[in-house]
């Protein structure tokens, strides 16, 4: 079974050769972090959101407009900051006089979040009041504002970054807010080559030119097409079990998510294992996805949707540790207990 016949073949084929373009040109700006960039794609074919985490100085900002360059985006960049009011996102109105009548009106002025792609500079800098203003725009592509509510032109994501070690004047996300971001990608330190090369390629005068591979439109129906990968039921079952082995409450669940877990993740989180299984899939040419891309698809999707709970803080146990024992725990057939 294919996604439509001999036409989904093709633009499965297309797909491939475009998500390898893709690559190949943020090669240019990125040197490393493939992992991080298929990823990204990811997020972004499957019309997800995405969180990046990692520590200052390592391309995420780079990496996200050279996407938008790539793909012919519509690029925003909002540096959140303690001081950044709701209306410095989503837009406001002004009091404006129409010269031909000499009445006044109000107006109102487009904020930073109407665009293919925002990016949220360090967005747990700011208040959860501030953070709230993104609610809307990221599940129901909208905004409303003056008592009026207006859509966002497709495609729009949300790529946020955070960073993980500096705490002082920050504000941690809410659970809702976490949620809504299909993926939280780790953006790790380059190696030693890497960095040489990092060191020599911006360092010197030359500037890449990079290419676009895709436009908007383009993106959509690939989108679209994402949509249509199929899926059997075992890869559903598998995506859903290992999800529910993430709650505490539920029956069967492993000893350690019992002392360890606070709080699972929520059905979203299988949404997004098959979302994101199907969209590996589809990159990579193929027709349907295994139960290795969820099972590779599973540290992005669940690591920011458990809550781990005193027992784990008290022994240093992060999330990321919890989703390893659940692969490990969680065979291919789908019956925990390993």
């Amino acid at each position: 079974m294919t996604p439509a016949g001999d036409a989904g073949l093709e633009s499965l084929e297309r797909l491939r050769a475009g998500h390898d373009k893709i690559v190949s040109e943020l090669r240019k700006v990125i040197v490393g972090q493939d992992r991080v960039v298929e990823e990204l794609l990811t997020a972004l074919f499957a019309n997800g959101h995405c969180l990046l985490v990692g520590v200052p100085g390592l391309a995420k900002t780079l990496l996200v407009s050279s996407l938008a360059r790539v793909l012919d985006l519509k690029f925003s960049r909002i540096q959140f900051t303690p001081d950044l009011m709701p209306s410095d996102i989503t837009g406001t109105e002004i009091l404006e006089e129409n010269r031909s009548t000499g009445q006044r009106e109000f107006r109102f002025i487009q904020g930073p979040v109407f665009a293919n792609l925002v990016l949220a500079d360090e967005i747990n800098r700011t208040p959860p009041k501030t953070q709230a203003a993104l609610l809307q725009a990221m599940q129901e592509r909208e905004v409303t504002a003056g008592g009026q509510t207006m859509k966002l032109s497709p495609p729009f994501f949300v790529l946020a970054t955070q960073n993980p070690i500096e705490l002082e004047g920050t504000y941690p996300l809410p659970e809702a807010q976490l949620d809504r971001f299909m993926l939280q990608v780790q953006v790790d330190y380059p190696t030693a080559a890497e960095e040489e090369r990092i060191v020599n390629e911006t360092t010197g005068a030359s500037v890449p030119d990079l290419k676009v591979v895709f436009a908007a439109h383009d993106l959509i129906e690939y989108q679209q097409l994402v949509r249509r990968v199929p899926v059997s039921d075992f890869v559903v079952r598998y995506a859903v079990a290992l999800a529910r082995a993430t709650r505490p409450t539920e029956p069967g669940v492993p000893d350690f998510v019992k002392q360890f877990v606070s709080w699972g993740a929520g059905p979203r989180a299988s949404q997004y294992l098959v979302l994101a299984a199907k969209t590996r899939a589809a990159l990579s040419g193929r027709y349907a996805p295994s139960l290795e891309d969820v099972r590779l698809s599973a540290p992005s999707v669940l690591r920011h949707r458990l809550v781990p709970n005193f027992n784990a803080e008290a022994e240093g146990i992060k999330s990321t540790e919890l989703v390893r024992r659940l692969l490990e725990w969680l065979p291919e057939d789908g019956k925990g207990g390993k």
